[in-house]
């Protein structure tokens, strides 16, 4: 019988964490392909220590909900997200749009000026 091998501890790297956030705007940017995404933590306006990612606001336009009911996008979103809402998130408050409701209920998104190659225009 093989005995395990034993790894010494300098193999061993840190696991890096994203924040909670940073997590729902990945998978949301990745399944979504969204035209706009803002995800906001909320738990500063809640009962939590400091610090906390409880409570978030997502803001999503996106294609993919094109023809869908509310609550079929809902269900997407939450299924993206199911390790967030089955680990520390307590509450994730859903604004889903598609580009056509998005422009009707807000307008288009501010144009940003062009760029000036990095030197702010100097010559």
């Amino acid at each position: 019988m093989r005995r395990p091998a034993i790894i010494p501890s300098f193999y061993w790297f840190p696991i890096m964490t994203c924040s909670v956030e940073d997590s729902i705007n990945d998978k949301l940017g990745a399944c979504f392909e969204p035209r706009h995404l803002e995800v906001v933590n909320e738990s500063g306006n809640h009962n939590v220590p400091p610090g906390s990612e409880t409570h978030f606001k997502v803001v999503l336009v996106s294609d993919a909900f094109d023809g869908q009911r509310l609550i079929a996008r809902h269900r997407a979103v939450n299924e993206a997200l199911a390790d967030e809402l089955a680990g520390g998130v307590h509450a994730l408050s859903l604004h889903t749009y598609t580009a056509e409701e998005w422009r009707a209920r807000f307008g288009d998104a501010p144009t940003s000026p062009p760029c000036l190659g990095g030197k702010g225009g100097e010559s």
